[in-house]
């Protein structure tokens, strides 16, 4: 049995309203491989993400994820708080106490990983939504993060840019082993991933081979008036 990355057991979650908004859901990635997290708004991806980084707890159920984790926000700006790239990648290392020269090897390593090395004196309001998206990823590989939670990273970027970011986070799952789960609903990003995982109102329906799910969601775009 290969060794599993990121793991869910029944997990139920309700919002303080009484609203379910996960429901018996069970999954599982493989350690060091690259998943995605599908359905329309409203079916709870966000919702399970939030729960698998310790930012929401469940009602019940179990979540088990390797640690360190590193979380990417839809919107860069929520989680930039530094004036530079480098600075903004190096604080993220604040609490492990490392000695400076520890800290700068592990921003250029980070920064070189997504091809930001070459900004790291950049201000960070100077950079494109897809550097700051790349930047935010450098300081989850900096954190030498065993798991990267994205969410929704490319609903702010040019179609271009995220093809390139998409592909960018594949390359980096594949050489360093992370194992990582993206939400997306854009059907074109399953051609990047090892399998995906599809939600409707809270509760997990279908998984497995990405190109099938995106078959089966294109006829249902298809069929939908």
């Amino acid at each position: 049995m290969a060794e599993v990355g990121i793991q869910v057991k029944d997990l139920n979650f309700s919002w303080p309203s009484g609203e379910a908004a996960i429901k018996s859901c069970s999954l599982a990635v493989p350690k060091g491989e690259f998943w995605m997290l599908l359905g329309t708004n409203g079916s709870g991806k966000s919702t399970l993400l939030r729960l698998l980084a310790g930012l929401l707890q469940p009602q019940s159920g179990e979540v088990g994820v390797l640690p360190p984790v590193g979380f990417v926000f839809q919107n860069p700006d929520h989680q930039l708080v530094m004036p530079t790239v480098g600075a903004d990648v190096a604080f993220g290392l604040v609490e492990e106490k490392l000695p400076p020269a520890m800290v700068r090897a592990r921003v250029e390593e980070a920064l070189g990983a997504v091809n930001l090395l070459q900004l790291q004196l950049r201000p960070i309001y100077a950079l494109s939504g897809g550097q700051k998206q790349r930047v935010a990823i450098a300081g989850a590989i900096a954190r030498h993060c065993e798991i990267l939670l994205l969410d929704e990273p490319t609903a702010l970027l040019d179609p271009d840019s995220q093809l390139d970011l998409v592909a960018g986070v594949q390359r980096l799952v594949k050489s360093r082993g992370i194992t990582a789960l993206w939400v997306t609903h854009r059907l074109d990003e399953l051609n990047y991933c090892d399998g995906a995982f599809l939600l409707d109102k809270g509760s997990l329906v279908d998984w497995g081979e990405p190109q099938r799910l995106k078959q089966r969601l294109m006829k249902v775009n298809d069929e939908s008036p």
